[in-house]
């Protein structure tokens, strides 16, 4: 296929590890987030421990999440101007007022007592609709450019970056769970995050290989290594959750396998993202079939 000197047809993204590395803390702390305002539902009086520890999870991971992207952009002031201007068709800006909304609700959650002690439920649920947004929106965000891989995936990737925050969650809370019923309850969302991780994986590679070209990065170099790392690692620790037994060992392995295959997983998506934008020849592959398929 004639390109021009084999130069790329886009420039490739300039985000450095702060950004792979927000989207695990965003989607840890939406995950868990959206766990507490479940758990709020129905009889709490065994689930106060976990509400407790989603709702600080979800306070710290907002506050890191906002230190990493200034830490980005450069300037304090180049995060705040994003809040100047409400724009629902920029996923950066949108992702901006999302994660300023969880980080306020979660606060709320985590600081009122005394006599205004009543307003932590309305601000757990209302984190939670917000911890939602926060652990899907960075999906939506590396799908809305220009870059192959990236584009051809953007009906996976949201659901993809929802399961992985989902098992990102499950995994750190098992950690700290004191109670059969806590352990029960983490251990659940990691399983059935990490079961939709590996499907939506599975997915997205058979999408983007459409075109083969496109589907490139997650088969070779770097970013393949990474790819198929995180699916490993997710693979393996989903294995050792479903093993028989509840002793802490097979729990500290659970979680970090979990842990490191879903931080796995967002690096390869930015490294996938880098890959795609130097191949000129899948800008032109996706490009020229998408205008055969228009035809057609």
């Amino acid at each position: 296929m004639t390109t021009y000197y084999d130069r790329p047809l886009l420039k490739e993204p300039v985000w450095e590890w702060m950004i792979p590395a927000y989207y695990y803390v965003g989607g840890l702390t939406g995950a868990s987030l959206v766990l507490g305002a479940a758990a709020q539902l129905g009889d709490t009086s065994n689930r106060q421990a976990l509400i407790r520890r989603c709702h600080w999870i979800g306070f710290i991971g907002c506050s890191v999440s906002g230190v990493l992207l200034v830490a980005d952009l450069g300037r304090p002031e180049r995060f705040l101007n994003m809040l100047r201007v409400f724009r629902p068709t920029s996923p950066m800006n949108v992702g901006a007022w999302i994660l300023s909304a969880a980080g306020a609700a979660s606060a709320g959650a985590v600081m009122v007592g005394g006599p205004f002690g009543y307003l932590a439920g309305p601000f757990g649920y209302l984190a939670g609709l917000f911890g939602a947004g926060l652990a899907t929106y960075t999906g939506v965000l590396v799908s809305n450019s220009a870059i192959p891989i990236w584009q051809e995936g953007r009906q996976v990737m949201p659901i993809l970056f929802g399961a992985s925050a989902m098992a990102s969650a499950g995994s750190a809370l098992r950690f700290f769970a004191a109670t059969p019923e806590e352990l029960k309850i983490s251990g659940s969302f990691q399983i059935a995050g990490q079961v939709l991780e590996l499907a939506a994986a599975h997915t997205l590679e058979r999408r983007v290989s459409t075109v083969p070209r496109v589907g490139r990065p997650l088969q070779t170099g770097a970013s393949g290594a990474m790819w198929k790392t995180a699916s490993v690692l997710t693979a393996a620790g989903l294995l050792v959750s479903l093993l028989p037994g509840k002793s802490k060992k097979k729990r500290i392995a659970a979680g970090i396998l979990g842990t490191l295959g879903s931080a796995m997983m967002r690096f390869s998506v930015a490294a996938m993202g880098t890959a795609s934008s130097r191949d000129a020849r899948a800008s032109f592959e996706r490009q020229r079939t998408s205008s055969v398929t228009t035809v057609n």
